[in-house]
């Protein structure tokens, strides 16, 4: 058995192996100049055929720039990849110290970055990274125009590259972002800079955490309250704080940043507060309402939403959301969305939960499901949201029910049979509607919902345990199959 295993564990090794081959792209510049002249291809068949051999062999592509070489008389020509030469010239402008050429070099070397990610990855392999830092410690002398546009490029060189940035490059971010703090722009492109380090990279979180970035962001938000850019960046960068995206490592420090920035630096009430500046502006509000939910990680912090009026503004929100049209705006739909979500973070709390009720909530939650049923992500969330609030609190499954709740979740799960996040959420507000109150049960059972959750339970796996659990709290028959009884002893030869 053990001889089986081993096998089974070099196999699987071996395909992982073959799935993450590599070539550089010398490698495949050459196969594609031998498609050329070996087999009389033209360009573009060349590169086309050069694609499909390397892939059938399990190589990835993914960071190789698939560019059509020129043919002359003298045959095909070693293309110029159009990154590289921007780079090039970038080098040796800042070699030169000439600032107005670095400038418009930094320019073209940034929307390069911007292609694709191969093209990204071509340049970091070439030393763009130790060029852009160059550059940017010539910016440093005062020219803030160069400092802006080494900033982006800087950021768009490490989108998907966060394994770039080194101990030099992150002392210059924080310490750009500390003496431009009153720079709208400057903040904005740092910010981005740290994001994109940031993300799935937990070492770089760590550090840059550490180096004291925190205040930074919750800073920007607060001194450039008024600034749509800044505040989008700022709360971005903020939630890329509290992930825990990096399969490198066996944990990360997310719940410590979370926490960090509420007890440490009032990012709480730093959200608030931006979100009354922008009434009218729904971008701005879902990006502070999926912020807020990334930070009610602690009973307390949810009860500090309420205290701050943090509830009052996500419940008026979500009322104002009916007055626009829906269908025309998607932004408010992903504001519903964003809402949704931190009234059920900050739910996690039982005060917090009666306090929604109180404050209308439900109805909201209700209405709001039933104006976007089209959308998925809504019903989810809202169904997400009620399921928090019924739990444990038969008194708020009263509201819940009497508001329409179950109905609506039921017509949510028949206008989204396929979605097993729809499907899930519904069984479970379903299970704590009837779990501590059985007379909702019958009225619940003549709106259809055994049929529904018997339907989710043959199509979704993932809704097995919660539908049966839904369906036996509402005294229905749930067959009790054990599928497998280990006896004791050893397994016979």
């Amino acid at each position: 058995a053990s001889i089986s295993l081993l096998l089974l564990f070099t196999a699987g090794a071996s395909l992982i192996k073959m799935a993450s081959k590599r070539i550089t792209q010398e490698t495949f510049d050459a196969a594609v100049r031998e498609n050329i002249q070996e087999f009389e291809m033209g360009p573009e068949e060349a590169v086309r055929e050069a694609v499909e051999q390397f892939e059938s062999q399990g190589v990835d592509l993914s960071n190789i720039v698939k560019m059509t070489p020129k043919v002359s008389a003298d045959g095909p020509q070693d293309p110029i990849h159009d990154i590289l030469q921007a780079l090039d010239d970038l080098q040796e402008s800042v070699a030169r110290s000439h600032p107005q050429e670095v400038s418009a070099h930094l320019a073209r070397f940034c929307e390069q970055c911007k292609q694709e990610k191969a093209c990204r990855f071509l340049a970091a392999e070439k030393g763009a990274y130790s060029t852009l830092l160059e550059a940017w410690k010539l910016a440093a002398a005062g020219d803030q125009g160069l400092l802006l546009q080494a900033l982006s490029a800087l950021s768009a060189l490490t989108d998907g590259q966060p394994d770039l940035l080194d101990t030099q490059g992150l002392q210059l971010l924080v310490a750009t972002l500390s003496h431009h703090a009153d720079s709208a722009r400057v903040t904005c492109s740092g910010i981005r800079c740290v994001r994109h380090a940031c993300l799935k990279h937990e070492r770089n979180r760590q550090s840059l955490v550490k180096a004291g970035v925190l205040p930074l962001l919750t800073g920007a938000i607060a001194r450039h309250s008024h600034c749509a850019d800044v505040v989008r960046e700022a709360c971005g960068a903020l939630r890329v704080m509290t992930f825990d995206d990096d399969i490198r490592v066996p944990f990360g420090h997310a719940h410590d940043h979370a926490k960090m920035i509420v007890q440490e630096n009032g990012g709480l009430k730093v959200l608030i507060e931006a979100a009354k500046v922008f009434p009218d502006n729904p971008s701005i509000l879902s990006e502070l309402c999926s912020t807020l939910s990334r930070l009610a990680v602690r009973n307390e912090f949810c009860q500090e939403v309420v205290d701050l009026g943090g509830l009052s503004v996500l419940v008026a929100l979500l009322a104002d959301c009916s007055d626009h049209q829906v269908g025309v705006h998607s932004c408010v739909r992903e504001l519903v969305k964003q809402v949704l979500s931190a009234l059920r973070a900050i739910a996690g709390n039982d005060d917090v939960k009666d306090a929604i009720v109180r404050a209308g909530g439900t109805a909201s939650i209700v209405a709001a499901m039933t104006r976007h049923l089209a959308s998925a992500q809504v019903c989810e969330q809202s169904c997400a949201a009620l399921c928090v609030l019924a739990l444990r609190k038969p008194a708020n499954s009263r509201v819940i029910m009497e508001g329409g709740g179950a109905q609506a979740a039921l017509q949510a799960m028949k206008a989204h049979p396929q979605e097993a996040g729809v499907q899930k959420q519904a069984c479970m507000l379903i299970r704590n509607l009837v779990a501590r109150s059985e007379a909702f049960s019958q009225p619940i059972l003549d709106l259809g919902a055994e049929a529904l959750i018997s339907r989710a339970r043959a199509a979704h796996r993932d809704c097995e345990d919660v539908a049966k659990a839904a369906l036996r709290d509402l005294g229905c028959h749930v067959e009790l199959r054990e599928l497998w009884t280990g006896q004791k002893g050893d397994l016979a030869p």
